[in-house]
């Protein structure tokens, strides 16, 4: 079943943001990383003051609503605007119904990231379609392990 969810982007304050959502639905976090828990890369090296924000969080809220979230950093953080700073987040079932959504959507929109394995094995690619929403789009297949 392809699910949507909403990705929040945050400015630094991404830890406090969402430790407020738990206060309010309960429940705790699926998964959370810091941009420290990243592979090295020396190509974009995170700044010593970026390592300790959020890389990734996410945090179900009900049987099938996944908020998610991250800070902004490095390049990205120029552009960050407050009010416009979310995403669509797509979760397909198989990496063809991914390639065909993220192909379908991006058409004459921006690709971000163009769609393709992660280093957190995820299927995974990101763009603004031709009316400037933000999307994500991922497979993350359940007979994979990290």
């Amino acid at each position: 079943m392809t699910t949507l969810n909403t990705y929040l982007t945050f400015n630094g304050n991404c830890e406090k943001a969402f430790n407020f959502y738990k206060t309010v639905f309960g429940g705790d976090f699926a998964h959370i990383a810091k941009f420290k828990d990243m592979p090295e890369n020396p190509e974009y090296p995170a700044a010593e003051a970026e390592k300790e924000k959020i890389m990734h969080v996410s945090y179900p809220i009900s049987k099938t609503s996944v908020l998610m979230g991250s800070d902004t950093g490095g390049e990205w953080a120029s552009t960050f605007t407050q009010g416009n700073n979310f995403s669509i987040s797509i979760n397909t079932d198989s990496k063809e119904e991914a390639d065909r959504i993220f192909n379908t959507l991006s058409k004459n929109g921006k690709v971000i990231m163009p769609i393709g394995m992660t280093f957190w094995n995820s299927y995974f690619g990101n763009f603004i379609d031709q009316f400037g929403i933000q999307w994500m789009v991922s497979f993350d297949d359940p007979n994979r392990t990290i």
